[in-house]
């Protein structure tokens, strides 16, 4: 693994610990609050922030462990790691979705008036506390850190929107605005998980990266001078931010070395371009025959 990349682990465990402790204070000053307002919406956070906690030491712990660098057990290292952690913050997320409309819903026929001045102040502290650690996890290149980006920024939001709901209910009794807040926020919160979930699941397919063009790749290899062809071109990406390409170059038979690492450095600038780090070149003559299947 790079320096740089050694950095960016580094940088990002520290991220999401940072979120994680920020996360779980407030997950208990929540429970406590969502109980005595009596507010429905306020409670299904606290649930949601209660699986949230539990994703983002999960997260932690994997986004840590993916950093080792490649051994006998695993040649490509441990990055996907960070991505098991991305599909499974995401499941218990739909999960506890799920469970808060479970209970939010029924309070849309029977509404309760929650103690809105209570609200307010929970609403203030849930914007400062996740805006805070949204702040530390925003930028991030993974789709680990991209999935409790989200996350966070999904809780500030739902904060806005109760602090607004809980400003409105201070000066007019409309209990229903409570588990309407809820429900709202949950199906957001759904959508968006749901998409980044489908998001990690084609990484995990080594689906090709959407930021690569392996046709435009292909043409600049094809431009080579000496090359006659290009063929089995394949991209994936380890966790969102690492990808790797692998290709065969087929060259002209009277070609000399010179001519190869010439070509090899050039196609390794094209994969640069794209952003692409690791990248395994196979070179083959116009005589020989290439052994793969597929070819």
């Amino acid at each position: 693994m790079s320096g740089h990349n050694h950095h960016s682990h580094q940088r990002s465990t520290g991220n999401i610990r940072m979120a994680f402790f920020l996360n779980l204070i407030f997950t208990v000053i929540e429970i406590i609050g969502g109980l005595y307002t009596n507010s429905v919406a306020i409670l299904s956070d606290a649930l949601h922030d209660l699986g949230d906690s539990v994703a983002l030491g999960l997260s932690w712990f994997l986004q840590g462990y993916s950093s080792k660098k490649r051994d006998k057990h695993y040649s490509y290292g441990y990055a996907r790691f960070s991505l098991l952690s991305a599909f499974i913050n995401a499941v218990i997320l739909i999960v506890g979705s799920v469970f808060i409309l479970i209970e939010a819903v029924p309070r849309l026929v029977d509404p309760q008036q929650p103690d809105a001045t209570g609200m307010i102040v929970l609403s203030i502290l849930g914007i400062v506390f996740n805006g805070a650690a949204a702040f530390k996890t925003h930028g991030g290149k993974t789709q680990n850190e991209k999935m409790v980006s989200w996350h966070l920024l999904e809780d500030v939001l739902g904060w806005v929107a109760v602090l607004i709901g809980a400003i409105i209910m201070r000066f007019v009794e409309l209990p229903i605005l409570d588990p309407i807040l809820s429900v709202g926020f949950t199906l957001f919160i759904l959508y968006n998980v749901v998409k980044n979930l489908l998001a990690t699941s084609r990484i995990f397919l080594q689906a090709k990266p959407e930021n690569v063009s392996l046709k435009k790749l292909e043409n600049q290899v094809l431009d080579l001078d000496g090359v006659s062809s290009v063929h089995d071109t394949r991209s994936w990406s380890m966790d969102g931010e690492q990808t790797v390409l692998t290709l065969h170059v087929v060259i002209r038979d009277d070609s000399s070395q010179d001519d190869i690492k010439r070509i090899k450095q050039d196609i390794r600038k094209f994969g640069r371009d794209q952003h692409i780090g690791h990248i395994t070149i196979e070179v083959e003559f116009e005589s020989e025959n290439c052994e793969l299947v597929d070819c």
